[in-house]
């Protein structure tokens, strides 16, 4: 505890960090605010409870009513957050395999990133534009028509622009977040919305343990430890690598005869190298077989009931199994092994007993294979946990927190926050990170 206050004191003590971990708390409570004004045009009580019904369920609406910290059951004017940008992040990173004009923008570093960022950007405007009609759409099947303030058209439009101008100002404030702030803008965008459930969630699951007389405070004492080792075992998921050894050639110095040894390094292989992305593909699909429950078919109708319970049986080995296969696909993508092999033969380094280029890229591949899949079964497993404890009596909401999408991103954003911070207090001084240490003078 000493040396949690010690650090915090130091923290606050580099005038930079603390202006940026400041100005990071400050948008993130502007967005949290902004997910508290409703739509113009309708009677908000009406709108709020009818969409609360319908993301209680669970599925990939109440997946998104999570993300977005509760905006989108509110009708807020931030309901699609900043979701949208997501997928097109998702759409501009799977296009980038197979369009030579994104790989070319992928090579040309600055430069081409800000043009990627920008197409980005376009690409989330027309995402919005898609989905802000479905949600309007779906906000006037769930409403009577009296519920409406102002007519048909005119909500339309009015709530078209706003909708699209508060996911523009949500990714404004990521990236405002991310340049001149701590962290990373949008995932901590994302976080914070999660959070903003988990209190109410707490409460929920308290009083339902007190009041029923269902284990009282033993067993919430008893949920919160296993709560805690779910983490644990998220952190271990997220931090855990093979190290792969490399050593690099002895060089001879120009104009010297003398020569400088080689030097060992190493190649860092994650284990779960795919992050959440296979738990938010494999939820997007697994929305299309609930779609199936609204068949005139009685046999497809009841495998449709089936894949919308998203705490079922048949619909959790589906996700599970879906998880594990885009693991695999996503790492392939995104870890292009063959590169790195590549890149290591042109900068002197070679793994000890592997011959430089193909063999040493099928060797990283082939490593990369097998730790993927126990990385892939724990992700799995993680994302199906919500499903298991909710059988010992816990209350779906807090349910959702024993693991999935939410968990694993808690714990990525605060792992990744936690070190641009601790690399701000390396640049200035050891204490409150070292138990000895000196402090550093800056240069001015």
């Amino acid at each position: 505890m000493k040396k949690l206050i010690q650090t915090i004191k130091d923290i606050w003590s580099i005038e930079e960090l603390r202006n940026k971990i400041l100005l990071t708390l400050g948008f993130m409570a502007i967005y949290r605010l902004a997910a508290q004004v409703p739509l113009p045009g309708i009677d908000i009580n009406v709108a709020q409870a009818a969409l609360a019904n319908q993301t209680s369920g669970g599925g990939i609406l109440g997946l998104l009513d999570m993300f977005t910290g509760g905006a989108f059951s509110q009708a807020s004017i931030v309901a699609l957050g900043i979701m949208p940008y997501i997928s097109a992040s998702i759409v501009v990173q799977l296009m980038g395999i197979a369009v030579p004009y994104l790989q070319k923008l992928q090579k040309d570093g600055e430069s081409g990133r800000k043009k990627i960022n920008q197409i980005t950007r376009w690409l989330t405007i027309a995402i919005t534009m898609v989905q802000g009609p479905a949600y309007i759409t779906n906000i006037y099947q769930l409403i009577p028509s009296e519920a409406f303030y102002i007519s048909g058209s005119m909500f339309w439009l009015s709530s078209m622009v706003i909708l699209t101008a508060g996911t523009v100002f949500a990714m404004w404030l990521g990236e405002k977040i991310t340049d001149k702030g701590i962290g990373n803008g949008i995932s901590l965008l994302i976080m914070i919305g999660i959070i903003a459930r988990f209190p109410e969630s707490f409460i929920q699951e308290v009083v339902s343990k007190v009041t029923a007389s269902n284990g009282g405070m033993i067993m919430i004492l008893l949920e919160v430890i296993v709560w805690f080792l779910v983490i644990l075992v998220c952190v271990y998921l997220v931090t855990a690598v093979r190290r792969i050894a490399v050593q690099y050639a002895r060089k001879t110095v120009a104009g010297n005869i003398k020569s400088v040894a080689g030097s060992r390094d190493y190649i860092p292989l994650k284990l779960n190298s795919s992050g959440v992305m296979p738990i938010i593909f494999a939820q997007a699909i697994m929305f299309a077989p609930a779609l199936l429950a609204g068949s005139d078919n009685e046999s497809v109708k009841s495998i449709g009931i089936e894949f919308s319970n998203m705490f079922g049986l048949w619909y959790n080995l589906l996700f599970a199994f879906l998880i594990i296969i885009f693991s695999y696909f996503y790492t392939a993508i995104t870890i292009p092994t063959n590169k790195m092999a590549d890149d290591l033969k042109r900068s002197g380094g070679f793994i000890p007993g592997i011959r430089p280029g193909k063999d040493t890229g099928d060797m990283l591949d082939r490593v990369l294979s097998l730790i993927t899949f126990p990385g892939s079964l724990f992700l799995a497993l993680v994302a199906i946990l919500p499903s298991l404890v909710i059988n010992f009596g816990l209350t779906q909401s807090w349910a959702l927190f024993y693991g999935g999408t939410s968990l694993l991103i808690m714990v990525g954003v605060a792992i990744d926050t936690i070190q641009q911070i601790n690399s701000h207090l390396l640049n200035r001084h050891y204490d409150g990170l070292m138990k000895k240490g000196t402090k550093r003078k800056s240069v001015s």
